[in-house]
């Protein structure tokens, strides 16, 4: 049995947690409005009114500040698959739990983000690569895991990788055209839903012999 976090732990654990999402908040916000190669750890320091040790505590590098987005959605995400029924059809609980985790994120935060992004193509690969070793990585799971084989198989691949094409697009429509992006998501979701139920169930019959058998 694990043992529960001390008190005095829960509650520096939540000053940490306080202290990044401030960090975050204030680094998104600055590198928004003057261009993330022109701001400076320092910057985001004295603004957020930190010593630059402290930053750095958290923060590798100001890259890093991007990928915490990230972390945090692949992370949600992975708890709310866990909790979805065993009944539902892998397509249907990926959109419950996706339409769960983004509709408690920030908006403000997430726009900024995704602005900060696209405006500074150096931060590309680092985001990209960030997405399928996190995010796809969890979807991929969830997938193989119900259809009863490795995440690295072609089938829960092609799928991640499926979704996170929708999942771009739906971003991309709701950070030009507004909107409640959780049911976005869950709209483009639904178009993917519809068009590959037979590849699902032709898969899932093998699956149920070989645990039946």
């Amino acid at each position: 049995m694990l043992e529960r976090p001390s008190l005095a732990e829960q509650l520096r654990q939540k000053r940490s947690e306080t202290v990044i999402s401030e960090l975050e908040s204030t680094a998104l916000r600055l590198f928004e409005e003057r261009g993330f190669g022109e701001v400076t750890v320092q910057e985001i320091a004295d603004e957020a009114r930190i010593s630059v040790r402290t930053f750095y505590r958290y923060f590798p590098t100001k890259e890093d500040v991007l990928q915490r987005r990230l972390d945090q959605r692949s992370d949600a995400l992975r708890a709310a698959l866990a909790h979805r029924p065993v009944e539902e059809t892998p397509l249907h609980a990926l959109r419950a739990a996706l339409a769960e985790v983004v509709s408690a994120e920030d908006a403000v935060l997430l726009r900024r983000w995704i602005s900060v992004v696209a405006t500074t193509p150096s931060l590309l690969r680092a985001v990209i690569g960030g997405i399928h070793l996190k995010t796809l990585r969890v979807i991929a799971e969830f997938f193989g895991a119900r259809l009863g084989t490795s995440s690295d198989d072609l089938i829960p691949t092609v799928l991640a990788a499926a979704t996170g094409g929708v999942l771009q697009a739906a971003h991309t429509q709701w950070f030009l055209h507004g909107g409640d992006l959780s049911t976005k998501i869950s709209e483009c979701l639904e178009v993917l839903e519809r068009g590959v139920p037979s590849v699902v169930d032709d898969w899932l019959p093998t699956v149920v012999e070989g645990v039946s058998s």
